[in-house]
């Protein structure tokens, strides 16, 4: 059973404003809510359309879950979890940054693809879509359990870090050809235009994915390029 109190707070985690003032977020699915359970994160509230054996699950109605969910069909599993406090920003090992990425389906699955290939930090740009975004959470399959991902101003970080910094072009040196050292970051810009101008001062060399065909496309999607990166520095 849930109080319509609970709902209405529930409901409210799908706005950022709300997760923020909260400083909660949703996660849907056994497996996923299982895997934070499992990757540390604190569950404030779990609930279930099954019996089942997770530890304080709330019993519910399909139709409650559904009202929950932000799903259109909704999981027989839901948890609200605590976003974990900020820790220190990296400067060690691979940093993957993001430069006004705003789709939460990329984001999710460059958050897959981080814990695919063994990338434990992202760090984004203050609008950068927000990592606790129930779509970005959806999308990454509970791969936010297992990698960090925080905002900052990247013009201050970037101007800052003793890290070699290497950023994706259209025109750049071919990524088969470049030596990318164990600790150093990776800088992928926004869907539409790329890496913005003001951070194009501090990369310190720019690398492309080489293009074969005359006649294809003008780019990659994000998630897609930067699958194909990191595949090349991880090899």
């Amino acid at each position: 059973m849930i109080t319509k109190k609970e709902l209405k707070q529930i409901n409210s985690l799908a706005t950022k404003k709300a997760r923020k003032t909260e400083q909660q977020f949703l996660v849907e699915g056994k497996k996923s809510v299982e895997e934070f359970i499992a990757g540390g994160f604190q569950p404030k509230k779990l609930f279930s359309t099954e019996n089942t054996k997770l530890k304080g699950a709330v019993l519910v109605t399909e139709n409650e879950m559904q009202k929950m969910s932000c799903l259109k069909n909704a999981s027989p599993y839901l948890g609200v979890f605590e976003i974990p406090q900020a820790n220190v920003l990296p400067n060690k090992g691979r940093i993957l940054i993001l430069d006004k990425v705003s789709d939460p389906g990329n984001l999710g699955t460059i958050l897959r693809i981080c814990d695919w290939f063994g990338i434990k930090n992202i760090i984004g740009s203050l609008d950068t879509v927000d990592c606790y975004n129930p779509k970005v959470v959806q999308a990454s399959m509970a791969s936010l359990a297992r990698v960090q991902c925080q905002y900052t101003d990247l013009n201050e970080y970037l101007s800052k870090t003793p890290l070699s910094i290497f950023g994706t072009y259209l025109v750049g040196k071919s990524i088969y050809e470049t030596a990318f050292p164990e600790d150093a970051i990776l800088v992928m810009g926004s869907e539409a235009n790329g890496i913005s101008t003001e951070l194009e001062a501090l990369i310190g060399q720019k690398v492309t994915i080489p293009k074969k065909s005359t006649n294809g496309p003008e780019s990659l999607n994000v998630a897609i390029a930067t699958a194909l990166v990191l595949g090349e520095i991880t090899r």
